[in-house]
């Protein structure tokens, strides 16, 4: 048992140039620890409020409120306060901000405390940070979902979608996962150069070139996979976050790209085109976050062939999750620890996403740091699968380094579900009609 001896938060810059909240702390044991806030791009319109100092710096981007408030108003409140008591302190935060939405002292300010306390009282312990959070029973490796072409608002391209993902989960664990994962993307690098077609990077360091239609991205992945010597549909399957939400536009999903203005059972008829013809085997934010309608509609159309994600739809909170179950709208949600501005309240929705028999899906942020806590957040919840980019650039590999670290120290104990992760009803189609082979019809 530690008491908080000192907080002291400062600002420091993220991965796009953006400054964030990164927070240190003291116990009384001499313990120290320190934790780090990422930032999105693409945000739903229900998620709490990251504080922003509108001012000339850094674009009006600046935390500098947000760290005086940790520093100032934060800190003196929880100084004395046991370490291991992470519900009472997270509670504390909300009440001290006092809004729905983390808008007062802002989501970065509260979550950079709650990430810090959490880190402070597993190096209390002498625990890994995982075991720390979800005890002896966290052995559960995730499977990578990885980011490899950007678009949307992740890219300054023409590709409607904001990402396209490649799912190793035909490996055996976790470490043979980044593998296959790190040569398809260095594979896809290689095809992008013989159509001469760019390898620069987008927000999250996925490849950003312009594409005449999402099917040229699904190909060139597909041709990535084969050259990396794998088979899609068996080793490797496919997925991608339309974050349709910016493209709903007076009741419409406009594609510009793709040439399209669609309702959604049109938009929704364009997806299950796609799945019956490529292994794919995630849909995220296919519609609008306020569209219950089309989810309803796109859930019980293709819910049993892939796994439909809300992200915007959710926001990592319980209430909406609660309703997404009643009212059957996706099957696998977005855990984001920011969208919610506390630990105690994303362990909440996780309990929810299980009870309700969604999959959590941990996932990163596009304004990143070199802070890898969702990677133990990830085995501590048992989630089966996680979001952090691509195999590339330091903000993206800390979290899969640290899930390497993690899978060496569980040892023979580790499980690493493969596509058992996504508990959809079928598989993707085969390639070439092999049914044992999997990938493209």
């Amino acid at each position: 048992m530690s008491q908080i001896s000192d907080i002291f938060a400062r600002q420091i810059l993220d991965s796009r140039g953006y400054p964030t909240v990164e927070v240190d702390m003291l116990l009384s044991s001499g313990v120290f620890a320190r934790a780090a806030v990422p930032a999105g791009a693409s945000t739903g319109i229900h998620e709490a409020i990251e504080l922003r100092d509108a001012d000339e710096r850094y674009d009006g981007m600046g935390v500098s409120k947000a760290v005086r408030n940790v520093n100032e108003v934060i800190g003196p409140e929880l100084m004395g306060m046991d370490a291991d008591e992470q519900g009472e302190i997270d509670r504390t935060l909300v009440a001290l901000d006092g809004t729905p939405n983390k808008g007062n002292l802002g989501a970065n300010a509260l979550l950079g405390v709650s990430l810090v306390v959490a880190r402070a009282a597993a190096n209390d312990h002498g625990l890994p940070l995982y075991q720390y959070l979800g005890g002896v029973d966290s052995i559960v490796m995730p499977v990578p979902m990885m980011n490899v072409i950007n678009g949307g608002m992740h890219a300054d391209n023409n590709i409607d979608m904001q990402e396209f993902m490649i799912v190793p989960c035909g490996a055996r664990s976790f470490a043979e996962a980044l593998a296959m994962g790190a040569g398809v993307y260095h594979a896809l690098k290689e095809v992008l150069g013989d159509r001469k077609l760019t390898a620069c990077v987008g927000d999250e360091d996925g490849y950003a070139p312009d594409l005449a239609a999402t099917e040229q991205a699904l190909q060139l992945i597909l041709d990535a996979i084969d050259r990396a010597g794998y088979v899609a549909g068996r080793d490797v399957f496919l997925a991608f976050d339309t974050a349709a939400s910016e493209l709903f536009k007076d009741g419409r999903y406009v594609l510009e790209g793709e040439g399209k203005e669609l309702d959604y059972a049109g938009l929704v008829d364009f997806y299950a085109d796609l799945v019956s013809r490529y292994p794919v085997i995630s849909i995220e934010d296919g519609l609008d976050q306020e569209d219950w309608e089309g989810w309803k509609y796109m859930t019980a159309r293709l819910g049993g062939q892939v796994q439909l994600v809300g992200d915007d739809l959710f926001v990592t909170s319980a209430d909406r999750l609660r309703r997404g179950g009643s009212e059957g709208a996706a099957n696998a949600v977005i855990i984001k620890l920011n969208q919610i501005g506390t630990i105690t309240e994303t362990f909440e929705a996780v309990r929810v996403a299980r009870r309700i028999h969604y999959t959590p899906i941990v996932s990163h942020r596009s304004g990143e740091t070199e802070d890898a806590f969702i990677s133990d957040f990830a085995v501590a919840v048992g989630a089966g699968l996680i979001k952090a980019g691509p195999p590339a650039r330091g903000e993206r590999m800390s979290k899969y380094n640290q899930l390497l670290r993690i899978e060496e120290n569980l040892g023979d104990d580790s499980v690493f579900p493969g596509i058992a992760a996504f508990g959809v009803d079928e598989r993707p189609p085969p390639a070439n009609g092999d049914p044992a082979a999997g990938g493209q019809g």
